[in-house]
């Protein structure tokens, strides 16, 4: 008899979760509220650019499963920024540093291939723009329903992999007597987020840098990240320029809500103070993304997140180890789905 196992989340940590069933009998089946999948690491096209506009690139560190794995999710498109990451601090003061020499990988696609080609390596079909609205457990397994109100179940496990405010929520609407679910619940609950507003401002014009990105340590400067999508490959046509600035969190919390326009104008004021460029303070177009719970501060109770799993119930997520990296949220993805196998077998 075929296991089935439901997924919640087709980011990376969700299809890391596929990843690590697919050479067992498990059916998986995925489920996001967005249009397509991989969550905050995440591609947009527009007027002939490319932008990652959330996660910007997959840095291995010290761990070298991240290359491997690269190379067997397959090369073609494959790309490394070549620049550093330099740093500024709350005075705008900008400086070398922090920078390594281990790679920056993306695609020149954009990062959501990443996730995709995961995705299709694992066969795994995803339920696209379904926002699961609650849950519930019974005799025969779990049971999802959706804001339009259809059911998908039962199964024999539930992953949940959206960020862990979300999964909080999802967890006070689920529909199972049994204590764990609060103390699960409060775990996840008790995990703190950052709210980052991005603004993607374009110039027709060249800027010419001998940096990628700066990055503000301290978290004092109102931008926290800036970066330069035309040192990806194939993302910024030539003779242009396309920034993208990651509000910090006050910030962002502040301004979460203006306009499009207005919040660009605002970052765009801020992005040529840093850079001493009056120029910049003019993008002849902008875009915005709004990540209300983009990166976690602190990894949930690890025996708490776990309280759950013989019954079925897991969850996993970059907010699970507490690092907002790419191949974190993988790599715990990868971790959970080997125990749901082990939970399956």
């Amino acid at each position: 008899m075929t296991r089935t196992v439901a997924v919640v989340g087709a980011g990376v940590a969700g299809v890391g979760v596929a990843d690590a069933l697919r050479e067992t009998d498990a059916a998986v089946t995925l489920f996001d509220k967005g249009r397509g999948i991989s969550g905050r690491a995440a591609t947009r096209r527009k007027h002939g650019c490319r932008y990652d506009h959330g996660a910007n690139y997959i840095k291995p560190g010290e761990d070298a499963w991240v290359d491997d794995l690269l190379d067997e999710l397959g090369t073609d498109g494959l790309a490394d920024i070549e620049e550093p990451v330099w740093t500024h601090d709350a005075d705008g003061t900008i400086a070398e540093g922090r920078d390594d020499e281990s790679h920056k990988w993306t695609y020149v696609q954009g990062i959501t291939q990443f996730a995709k080609r995961v995705r299709e390596r694992a066969d795994a079909p995803v339920h696209k723009s379904t926002r699961v609205e609650s849950i519930d457990r019974d005799e025969d397994g779990w049971h999802l329903t959706d804001t339009d109100g259809e059911d998908y179940g039962p199964f024999d496990v539930l992953v949940l992999t959206p960020p862990a405010p979300q999964t909080a929520d999802l967890l006070a609407d689920t529909d199972w007597a049994d204590d764990r679910l609060a103390r699960l619940h409060d775990a996840v609950d008790a995990v703190p987020y950052r709210t980052i507003r991005t603004l993607v401002l374009h110039y027709p014009f060249e800027l010419d840098r001998p940096w990628y990105a700066l990055v503000n340590p301290d978290r004092e400067h109102p931008v926290g990240w800036l970066s330069r999508e035309e040192c990806k490959p194939g993302h910024v046509p030539d003779g242009e320029s396309l920034l993208v600035a990651q509000m910090s969190p006050g910030w962002s919390v502040d301004h979460y809500d203006d306009p499009a326009e207005d919040a660009a104008a605002a970052a765009a004021d801020l992005v040529a103070t840093l850079l001493d460029d009056d120029r910049l303070t003019e993008p002849d177009w902008v875009d915005s993304q709004g990540w209300r719970y983009a990166l976690p501060d602190a990894a949930v109770d690890a025996e708490a997140a776990r309280c759950a799993e013989d019954a079925g119930l897991f969850v996993a997520g970059d907010w699970v180890v507490g690092e907002g990296r790419v191949h974190r949220a993988f790599e715990n993805g990868r971790t959970v789905g080997a125990r749901v196998a082990d939970h399956l077998a």
